[in-house]
């Protein structure tokens, strides 16, 4: 399996995350439009497939769950609207985390937010029932420490959601899904966010991700157990779902 994300010149991981963070601070401003724009407004079906099937946890008033990757707060927001349990929602991102507070507070939730590498998650062993991921695991240096830092944190018998893209399948819409990718979204990305440079790395990134069978494999050997997954949109988005 790949290893974890290599942004083109990149020597080392430590180069790598700086310099995904460095690329997401400077696209946060437009993060939220050119999400719901390039997608076509899809995304927020996607995400909110994976809230419906993780809604029973989230309706235990005893439970913690965190938002990892939480970007500008979207799925984070989205659980904590309609949750009994605790959501909290966490980015290394500042700029990002920013965007998130902001949202929290325009919308009158509570902002349970910490800034942190999803490395190295602050909190203690064994603490959290729920963790979901949307369009963040793909950037991490280490897919395997991602996992492996996930088992972790969460509580045995605690439930792990990851939200991804998966590179295009063999079929003409995955053609036509890489030619968009490669041709189209970079242009336009590139003109709205003001780095073009951002949108070339995310097909770049998409097309050296696991495919969804070798994710859940991965996810088998870190430590989860009854994974399985589903795919939307013609197999060019998947979500995972494995217990501790």
């Amino acid at each position: 399996m790949i290893q974890g994300t290599t942004p083109t010149g990149a020597t080392g991981e430590q180069e790598a995350s700086k310099w995904v963070r460095e690329m997401f601070g400077r696209i946060a401003p437009r993060y939220d439009l050119l999400n719901h724009l390039l997608s076509f407004n899809i995304d927020k079906r996607w995400r909110a497939r994976m809230i419906r099937r993780i809604a029973p946890i989230l309706r235990n008033p005893e439970a913690r769950a965190l938002d990892l990757c939480c970007g500008t707060g979207d799925v984070m927001l989205a659980m904590a609207a309609q949750a009994e349990a605790q959501v909290y929602g966490s980015d290394f991102c500042h700029p990002m985390m920013t965007a998130a507070w902001a949202k929290a507070n325009r919308r009158h939730l509570p902002p349970r937010l910490f800034e942190a590498d999803g490395l190295a998650i602050p909190v203690t062993d064994q603490s959290l029932d729920l963790i979901t991921i949307a369009f963040g695991f793909r950037n991490f240096v280490s897919y395997r420490r991602g996992l492996e830092e996930m088992v972790r944190v969460l509580k045995p018998g605690g439930t792990a959601a990851i939200l991804e893209f998966a590179p295009p399948p063999k079929t003409l819409f995955g053609a036509l899904h890489t030619f968009y990718s490669r041709k189209v979204l970079p242009a336009l990305g590139g003109l709205i966010s003001g780095s073009r440079e951002a949108y070339e790395y995310l097909p770049q990134s998409v097309s050296k991700f696991p495919a969804p069978a070798e994710l859940a494999d991965e996810m088998r050997r870190a430590g989860f157990g009854d994974v399985r997954y589903e795919l939307m949109t013609g197999g060019s988005v998947a979500l995972h779902i494995g217990r501790r």
